[in-house]
């Protein structure tokens, strides 16, 4: 009998078997040391991330070990839901994002060398046009995933910070290219390597922090503290983008993984 034909599903499991699909985990690991943005004084702050033990294979549980935590929407590796920036209110909470959204196409343009030699370095409007001439169109309901090496940092408040007084000097987006992406690129969202979507010096922009108002006012999305982009090629990987469905929620730390095809 000849052997029916497999289904999409059946032939993308057995490639995730084989090793013909590769999982990349873009995850940093989250716990008391992982980095969180510090906002002036005046500001309220977010919390770092705590574990507070329940029991341990003891008298107040013998069998199970278990803790509460604490933690910020913002901490760690996170996903910004529309409604984070006043720009978005009203917007979907993370709650309400359309789960077929967090499964999408993603391309991710390296600027790790350019970062490298300015940490102040702006993403414009031509490089992503070069990037386009070189490996094609951004992906239509799909990631942009701005590799600036900022996740080399990740190990230090301080190196991923990089404040002095002036500031935090970190990557982002030029106010120009953050307006395009928002209202004009085919993207669903930004995803980076660095704290929060805008560059450190971003409070002091027209307008100020213009990834956030930008893409939060046109329903869009951002992903932070992103590891392993280095692991990815330019085009071709699924990103699964996994926030938990907080009521009300502005965002929440998330686990992502990039789906490759390995030849």
């Amino acid at each position: 009998m000849e052997a029916l034909p497999m289904s999409a599903l059946s032939a993308f499991a057995a490639a995730l078997a084989g090793g013909g699909i590769e999982v990349v985990d873009l995850t940093a690991p989250l716990s008391a040391q992982t980095p969180v943005i510090a906002l002036p004084p005046q500001f309220a702050q977010t919390a770092r991330f705590e574990l507070e033990e329940l029991s341990r294979y003891d008298d107040r549980g013998p069998a199970w070990y278990w803790n509460n935590f604490r933690t910020g929407e913002h901490t760690g590796t996170h996903f910004d839901a529309p409604n984070h920036w006043v720009t978005g209110a009203g917007g979907e909470d993370v709650a309400s994002v359309p789960a077929a959204r967090l499964v999408a196409p993603a391309a991710v343009l390296d600027f790790s060398a350019e970062a490298a030699a300015d940490p102040d370095f702006l993403l414009e409007v031509d490089h992503v046009r070069a990037w386009e001439a070189e490996h094609g169109p951004l992906p239509t309901g799909g990631w942009l995933l701005y590799r600036t090496g900022w996740d080399a940092r990740s190990a230090s408040q301080e190196d991923f910070l990089n404040a002095d007084d002036t500031g935090p000097h970190t990557p982002g987006v030029s106010p120009e290219c953050a307006r395009w992406l928002a209202e004009e690129a085919p993207v669903l969202g930004l995803g980076v390597e660095t704290v929060g979507t805008d560059a450190g010096a971003a409070h002091s922009f027209d307008p100020p922090f213009p990834c956030h108002a930008g893409l939060m006012g046109s329903g869009k999305y951002g992903l932070t503290q992103l590891q392993n982009l280095a692991l990815l090629p330019p085009t071709g990987a699924v990103l699964v983008a996994a926030p938990l469905p907080i009521v009300s929620g502005s965002g929440s730390p998330a686990r992502v993984l990039a789906l490759v095809e390995r030849g």
